[in-house]
């Protein structure tokens, strides 16, 4: 499921990343890798808060929907 429907709090694994090379790219340099843990913050607007790699990253609704967990 894309991580747009994941609950707060929950930590999630990413089982794949989708998009463009180039997205997948920026998603993998913000921390965001096949294997490592997810977690929502909070959402704000359609937009998430998200911790990863233990530090917090805002991404928009769009680009989190590209995420699978």
């Amino acid at each position: 499921m894309p991580l747009t429907f994941a609950d707060a709090g929950e930590d999630n694994i990413i089982k794949k990343i989708g998009g463009k090379p180039e997205v997948k790219q920026h998603l993998e340099n913000l921390g965001f890798v096949v294997g490592g843990t997810v977690s929502i913050v909070s959402s704000i607007g359609g937009n998430l808060i998200v911790n990863v790699k233990d530090s917090r990253v805002a991404i928009s609704r769009e680009m989190a929907s590209k995420i699978m967990v």
